[in-house]
This record gives structure tokens, C-alpha cells and sequence, in this order.
């Protein structure tokens, strides 16, 4: 039997990147899968295509994270067309860097909302319907700058670190509820996004990681398989670091 056999995941942001390839393993585990975007394109049309192609449901939603309203609306749609939410994968996420005394509010108002805030939106939703079904998997994907902060990125790091937190506090809010609630902490990863920065920047950054490469984005999936599936049954409120051994 697969993993996750008869289960229905929600990711946020997932037509593209680590949420992509999160949607694509827990599909191949048997996972019924939604996913947002804010609009959902060709490129949300092609992904929706590539998780059915493993046989189980696949919607994706267009949806801002960071709106509350919205949020709500697309959890009710969910359980409505799957009949239930069993994991959540709060992964929506953006980056608008800048060192303190240049960030403007705008920046940093915009990182807040999309990173922290719409997983409070989507947790909010979701967690009286696993309350009802006596449990459920909520993961969210936090950051090593989350753990150990980051000049240039203290509205990402500080994002990030809600995140933790927040997963740490809803474990042991909804524990008694058989709710469990963790973070996932990339470390350097092989994305669109990193593929942009020099090829100096990422020698340096390879150095720094004792594995010498960068992660995968199926590196994260793997983890967030784990941490979805009944193998962690026993796993709440951790932060596990997928760095290549970076940060230790």
C-alpha cells in the first residue's frame, strides 16, 4: 500500500517549484492532491495534468494565500470536491530583499502576508475539519534563515521564523486532537529562483555546505512525504533541516 493511500493533501503555491514536486511525490504516494496559485495558467492547468497522471484527484485553485476571505472560500471548496483535507502544506512564499535601512514597509508588509500570514489563513480554515476527522498533518515549509537569520532577508527570515514557531504552537494547541503540526527548513536548493544567482554566489554557497551541492527539490519532498504519512505519527512541533548538513 502507498504512503498516502486514500488521503487528500492541500498545498499553497504548489503550480511550480518545491510545492510542485511536493504535489507530484505525495500524488505518486497515492495522495488526492489541491493546490493554489495565484491564478492557475497553462503552467497550473500542466501541473494539475502531471499529478492526475498518477491516477488520483487533482485540482488546482486560484487563490492569494494572504487573503483571508479567500482562504476560507477555497478550504470550503476543498472539502466539498474531496470530502476531506487530511495534510496541509503551507508553502506559499516570496522574496523581496534588502538590507534593513533600505527595506521599505511595502517589502516588508508583502513577506509578512504571503509567508506567515496565509498560513495562519489556511490553518484557520483547516483545522475544524480535521478536528471533525480526529486528525491530520499540517507541514510547514520554514527556511534555514528562519533557524539562523540572514542579512539582506530579515523580512524573509523573519517570516520563515513565524513559521516554526506557529507550527510549534498549533502542535501544541491540536496535539489533544490528534492534529500534528512541523516545519521543513531548506537549506541551498536547486530551484528556477537560486538558478538566477551567479554561478560565483553558488560556488560559495557549496562551499559552506559539507554534502558540496546544493539540495533537490525532491530532497524536500521526501521529507514532506514523511512528515505527511502515518511514518511520523509520533513527529509534532520539529523543525528538520534539509541542508546538506550546512547548519548544524
Amino acid at each position: 500500500m502507498k504512503l498516502l493511500e486514500g488521503k487528500t493533501a492541500l498545498i499553497t503555491g504548489a503550480a511550480r517549484g518545491i510545492g510542485k514536486a511536493i504535489a507530484l511525490k505525495f500524488a505518486s504516494e497515492g495522495a488526492n492532491v489541491a493546490f493554489t496559485d495565484l491564478v492557475i495558467d497553462e503552467n497550473g492547468k500542466a501541473t494539475e495534468a502531471e499529478i492526475a497522471a498518477f491516477g488520483v484527484k487533482a485540482k488546482g485553485y486560484a487563490s492569494n494565500a494572504a487573503d483571508f476571505a479567500q482562504s476560507e472560500q477555497v478550504v470550503a471548496q476543498v472539502k466539498e470536491e474531496f470530502g476531506s483535507i487530511d495534510i496541509l502544506v503551507n508553502n506559499a512564499g516570496i522574496t523581496k530583499d534588502g538590507l534593513m535601512l533600505r527595506m521599505s514597509e511595502a517589502q516588508w508588509d508583502a513577506v509578512i502576508a504571503v509567508n506567515l500570514k496565509s498560513a495562519f489563513n489556511f490553518i484557520h480554515a483547516c483545522v475544524p475539519v480535521m478536528m471533525r476527522q480526529k486528525g491530520g498533518s499540517i507541514i510547514n515549509m520554514a527556511s534555514v534563515v528562519g533557524v539562523h537569520g540572514n542579512a539582506g532577508q530579515a523580512n524573509y527570515a523573519a517570516s520563515k521564523a513565524g513559521l516554526i514557531a506557529l507550527a510549534k504552537s498549533i502542535a501544541q494547541e491540536m496535539g489533544p486532537k490528534g492534529i500534528r503540526a512541523n516545519a521543513i527548513a531548506p537549506g541551498f536548493i536547486e530551484t528556477a529562483m537560486t538558478a538566477q544567482l551567479s554561478e560565483e554566489v553558488r560556488e560559495e554557497w557549496k562551499k559552506k555546505i559539507p554534502l558540496r551541492r546544493g539540495g533537490q527539490v525532491d530532497d524536500i519532498a521526501n521529507v514532506a512525504t514523511f512528515l505527511a504519512s502515518d511514518m511520523s505519527s509520533y513527529v509534532s512541533g520539529q523543525v528538520i533541516q534539509v541542508d546538506g548538513g550546512m547548519n548544524m
